[in-house]
This record gives structure tokens, sequence and C-alpha cells, in this order.
């Protein structure tokens, strides 16, 4: 109710500055425009006496009503369309300097060089994440622990929460109830540097900066080695890509690659990226089956837990455990008791290609 009568009262405000401004408008093209033919008329017998020809006299009424009135109304108008939007931009700019972060506000405050994590276990207990307080849980009351070592596949329709999984798992989305802990550390007390040093994700939407083909390979690991970089590139099946583009000296320009050439770049920076923990999310969208096939088993070699949130069910058959998201209900297992205790991912097998 608070939130409705701020609304409305905020809508008066509004209301009451759009009138004042078409009255201030109003006022000011009277003034400027009209009184100036007043005092010409009123003044023009005096003007007349003292020398003054009635030519001159209309010619300075014509001046004004067809050179300065038309002015000043454009004028009026466009300082009245451009200044209410400049004040409206500003007073905005001004209460999102002054309100605190949200995202920010929602998390514990990081406590620099006290919470180390101890390995890289992801534990979820107990949570629930909702995209608006008056919206449907995206995710329910969620229990499960992905071992050191692991290779989960996470499936399930479209809306299920797969991608908001993934984003609570990397800290960027913070849990209304219950918590996220990466090694042991609830994921919002880990300060910005050790939860990089920790977990990778690779959205669908791969992103390529301007640079040498080199800088982006190693973008999370600069001091990575010739020859380590060539062992992932040759892995992860980058290496007729590398070749034609010139090398890893060669200048990129992100414009002139395709969304699956700009994914399997991240995806080899991801793979020679030290942090211990990577999720996919959907980032193989944009390969063919084959592509994404090579991809996922060299990641499966990478020391390390490998979280993917599928694109294509065939993701499922590689992995060690699949979790299936449908709404608020979960189900986690392997590919075999899966068939047997779920209905929807047996009907995933069946249609989803």
């Amino acid at each position: 109710r608070a939130t409705v009568a701020e609304q409305i009262d905020a809508q008066a405000r509004a209301t009451r500055a759009v009138a004042t401004v078409t009255a201030f408008r109003s006022i000011t093209v009277v003034l400027g425009g009209w009184v100036p033919v007043v005092l010409i008329l009123v003044a023009g017998p005096w003007l007349l006496d003292r020398g003054a020809t009635a030519g001159a006299i209309i010619g300075a009424l014509f001046y004004v009503l067809q050179g300065v009135q038309p002015a000043l109304q454009s004028l009026v108008e466009e300082l009245g369309g451009s200044g209410l939007w400049l004040l409206v931009t500003l007073d905005r700019l001004a209460e999102t300097a002054s309100s605190p972060d949200p995202i920010a506000s929602a998390r514990p405050a990081a406590r620099v060089g006290r919470w180390q994590p101890e390995g890289h276990e992801v534990r979820l207990s107990g949570v629930t994440f909702r995209y608006g307080p008056s919206a449907e849980p995206v995710i329910a009351r969620l229990d499960m622990v992905i071992p050191e070592g692991d290779h989960l596949v996470v499936v399930g329709p479209s809306g299920a929460g797969k991608s908001t999984l993934a984003g609570l798992i990397s800290g960027l989305l913070a849990a209304e109830a219950g918590e996220v802990c990466l090694g042991g550390v609830p994921v919002g007390h880990l300060d910005t540097a050790t939860l990089a040093g920790l977990r990778v994700l690779i959205p669908q939407e791969a992103y390529v900066f301007a640079g040498t083909l080199g800088e982006n390979l190693a973008y999370l690991n600069p001091d990575v080695a010739r020859g380590p970089m060539d062992h992932a590139v040759d892995l992860l099946g980058a290496s007729e890509l590398v070749e034609r583009l010139g090398g890893y000296d060669a200048e990129l320009r992100p414009s002139s690659l395709s969304a699956g050439e700009r994914q399997l770049l991240t995806l080899v920076r991801a793979y020679l990226s030290p942090a211990p923990i990577v999720v996919l999310d959907e980032a193989t969208c944009h390969l063919d089956p084959a592509a994404e096939a090579m991809v996922e088993v060299a990641f499966v070699t990478r020391p390390g837990t490998l979280i993917i949130i599928a694109h294509r069910i065939s993701s499922a058959l590689r992995a060690e455990r699949i979790l299936v998201l449908d709404g608020s209900a979960a189900n986690l297992g392997t590919h075999e008791a899966l068939l047997d205790e779920s209905p929807l991912y047996c009907d995933l097998m069946g249609h989803w290609v």
C-alpha cells in the first residue's frame, strides 16, 4: 500500500510540475511576444509626434509579429520539452547516486582476509530465489552438494531456473533464503578476488574484446605459457580457428567473429583459467553437436568441478550426475536412475534435441 501511495504522490508531483512549466511557457510567450506589440500600438501617436514615420511603426509591428514572436514561441517550446526531460534525468541520476545498491545491500559485507575457502565443494542449503517479492519462486528450498571434481549437468524446460542456479552458484545472484557455500564459505562473504579465483562462469552470449587473440585467451590467466595454451586450443578443437585468425598475435575484431567462434574462444579462455569450478551456462549453444561434444569431453579432463547448464539433452549422457529442474521441483541422480524416477527427464530425453 505504501508503494502505491508513493507512486500516486509521485504522479501528482509530476502533474503539478508539468502544469507549472506549461503556465510558465504561456506567460513567457505573452510577455515576450505580445507585450511589445501593445507597447508599439500605444506609443504610436507619441512616436509620430516625434518624427517617426507610419512606415517605420508598421515595420516594427511586422518584425515583432513575423520575427520575434515565432522565434520566441519555438524557443520556449523547445526549452519546455528538453528542459523538462533534463530535469527528470538529473533527478533520477541524483536518486540513483543517493540510493544504496540493492544487490550489495542484500548480501553480507565481504570480509577480506577472514573468509578463506577450504577446497571448492559447492553446497546449497534451503536455497530459495524469486525475481520480485510477489513473484513465484524460481528455485524453492533447494538442497544439494556438488563435491569437488563432480561433472554435473542441469536440464529442464525453459524458465525452470537453470540459469538462475548458475547465477546463484557463481555469486552473481543473492538467495532470498537459504545459503550457497563455496569451499565451506557463504558466497556472499567471499571478496571479489577470491570469488573470481574460485569459479569461472561462461554465459550463453560470449564476450570477446578488441585486442590480440592471445590476450583474449589468456585473460583469466595472464601468466599462462605457450605450451598449455596450445594444448587447450587443440583439445577444444580451436586450432583451425586460431590459424585462420592469424595466430595469437593477431588483432581481433569481435564484430567479424560469428557467435560460435566467440563461444569457442571464450571456452578456451575458461579452460585456461586457474579457477577450480567451471560453470557453462548454455555456453555451447552456437556450436554444432560434434563441436559441443568435443568441448565437454575436454572440460571433463580438466581438473576441478564442471557444471553445465545443458543446451542439448546429449550433454546429460556425458555427465556423472544430472539435476532435473522444473520450477520449484528438483530431482538429482544418474541418467539410469532418472529414467526410472523422473517422468520429466524421460520426456526431455524423448523430445529435446
